[in-house]
C-alpha cells in the first residue's frame, strides 16, 4: 500500500527544531507521508521565542476541511494551538471528520520558559480537546497545568497524576519524566483497558533537547497505524528519541538550546 498519511495540525517553528517542521522530519523518519495544518505562527531561535501569532481561526477551519475532504487520514498529532478558538475549532473538525490514532501533545510554554498557549485557552483544552484524543503525551508541568496541581517532584505521585489525567476524558495518558532527576528519564503509560507501563531509557548529557515533546508525540502518531497496540508504538518512538536526543550534539543551529538528531539514522 501508499505510506501512511500522518497530520500535524501544529505551529510553525523557524528554527527547524519543535512544531511543524519537527513533526514533518519525524514522520518522514518513520516511513510516514507527511501533512500539515498551521494554527499558529512563532518567531524564534535556539535562544526563545519572540514572536506568537495565531492563524485566523476561520482559515485554521479552511486547511482542516480541504485537507481532510480529500485525503484519507491515518493518525493525527496536534501541537501548539496558540488559542482558545483554535483549540475549539481542531476539537471539533476531530469529530466531524472522524480523524483516527488523535495525538495530543498539550504545548503551553517553549522550553525557553515562553509561553505558547493563551491561559484562556487551557481550559479549551482540558474540556474539548483531551476528551477527543486516542493519546495525550503531556510533560511533568503541562500534566500540572491540567490539573492544578503542584508538578510531580516524583515517581509515585507522577503516576498518580497520569491516573487522574485519565478522568479528562483521553483513552490514554503517557506521562513523560523528563523534568525529574537520575539517571534514567522515566515514562508513564496509563489508559482505560490495560496495565500501566513504564518505559525506561538513560538520561543523556546535552543542552540540545529543543523540540523533544514534538518529536516524540508525532513519532508516536507516525507508529500508531503501524504497530499492534500504543505500548509498542511509544517504545519505539522513545527509543528512537532517545537515539536522536544522543545525536543532538551533531546538529549545529544555533548557539542555544538546538533540535535533536531527526535523521540520525542516515546522516
Amino acid at each position: 500500500m501508499s505510506a501512511y498519511n500522518i497530520v500535524s495540525i501544529a505551529g510553525s517553528d523557524p528554527s527547524g527544531g519543535a512544531g511543524i517542521q519537527a513533526d514533518l522530519k519525524a514522520f518522514s523518519a518513520h516511513g510516514t507521508f507527511g501533512m500539515t495544518v498551521i494554527a499558529a505562527l512563532t518567531a524564534q531561535s535556539t535562544r526563545g521565542v519572540t514572536g506568537v501569532h495565531g492563524v485566523p481561526v476561520e482559515f485554521v477551519v479552511q486547511q482542516m476541511d480541504t485537507l481532510f475532504d480529500d485525503a484519507t487520514i491515518h493518525a493525527v498529532k496536534v501541537g501548539m494551538l496558540a488559542t482558545a478558538e483554535i483549540t475549539e475549532a481542531v476539537a471539533d473538525a476531530i469529530t466531524r471528520h472522524e480523524l483516527p490514532n488523535v495525538v495530543v501533545d498539550p504545548v503551553m510554554v517553549a522550553k525557553s520558559g515562553d509561553r505558547l498557549l493563551e491561559t484562556s485557552a487551557v481550559k479549551a483544552l482540558r474540556t474539548l480537546l483531551l476528551p477527543r484524543a486516542d493519546l495525550v503525551t503531556p510533560n511533568l508541568p503541562e500534566a500540572a497545568d491540567l490539573l492544578g496541581e503542584a508538578e510531580a517532584a516524583d515517581l509515585a505521585t507522577m503516576r498518580a497524576q497520569a491516573e487522574r489525567l485519565l478522568d479528562l476524558g483521553p483513552r490514554r495518558v503517557l506521562l513523560k519524566g523528563g523534568h525529574l532527576a537520575g539517571d534514567e528519564s522515566v515514562d508513564v503509560l496509563v489508559s482505560r483497558d490495560a496495565e500501566p507501563v513504564e518505559f525506561r531509557a538513560p538520561r543523556v548529557a546535552t543542552r540540545n533537547t529543543h523540540g523533544t515533546g514534538c518529536t516524540l508525540s508525532s513519532s508516536i502518531a507516525a507508529l500508531l497505524p503501524q504497530r499492534p497496540d500504543t505500548a509498542s508504538a511509544v517504545a519505539d518512538a522513545k527509543a528512537y528519541l532517545t537515539e536522536a536526543i544522543r545525536r543532538a550534539d551533531e546538529i549545529d543551529a544555533g548557539g542555544g538550546q538546538g533540535p535533536v538528531h531527526h535523521f540520525h539514522q542516515w546522516w
